[in-house]
């Protein structure tokens, strides 16, 4: 049995978006191979935006020091957002701007010069991204670029290891039988946490 922490990365606190959807049903299918589950719901979260290294430096908002706690105790992350502009969501990157603080991810200690102590060593994350655009194209033309920027720069960074992720492209008007298709994928990739 594993830990495992979902981040619903959709910025809309309202029902009914695929990616919620697709964060539930890696819940359930983790839940139903019985690894523990924790979920964060980043649009349930007010996230403040970071202004200047003093705030950095300073502890986080009781929101996110539960974030990092659940965080903290997991053995695999899945972390799902919609593609915006290319990249994730503002208020995504808010969030791991803020997850990061008090040297949760990485610690440079008092020495600011010196490559950083990687904190989340031994952990496991797949990153699952939903996109209007051909996930194929996304790829090939665009070379994953934000995914591939999230990878080095938060997670690989921190001490992650066996960074995966998974893409659905076309997503802007799928049918019921895609819909479906992508719940089971999700509840296969919690099952499987990795």
């Amino acid at each position: 049995m594993l830990r495992i922490c979902i981040i619903d990365g959709h910025p809309d606190p309202a029902d009914g978006h695929l990616v919620s959807a697709l964060a539930q049903a890696c819940a359930e299918g983790a839940r139903d191979a019985g690894h523990e589950v924790s979920m964060i719901r980043i649009a349930a979260i007010d996230i403040p935006l970071l202004q200047n290294a003093a705030a950095f430096a300073l502890a986080p908002p009781d929101a996110i020091r539960a974030a990092q706690d659940k965080i903290a105790e997991a053995d695999h992350l899945i972390f799902l957002f919609p593609l915006w502009l290319g990249t994730m969501p503002a208020v995504c990157k808010a969030f791991w701007e803020q997850a990061a603080r008090g040297g949760f991810l990485l610690d440079t200690g008092d020495k600011p010069d010196q490559w950083p102590q990687k904190k989340m060593k031994g952990k496991t994350v797949r990153i699952i991204v939903t996109m209007g655009m051909p996930a194929l194209a996304y790829r090939l033309l665009f070379g994953a670029h934000s995914v591939k920027a999230m990878e080095a720069g938060i997670f690989r960074i921190s001490g992650f290891r066996h960074i995966r992720h998974t893409i659905f492209g076309g997503i802007g008007a799928i049918g019921a039988d895609r819909y479906a298709d992508l719940l089971d994928q999700c509840r296969k990739l919690g099952a499987k946490a990795g």
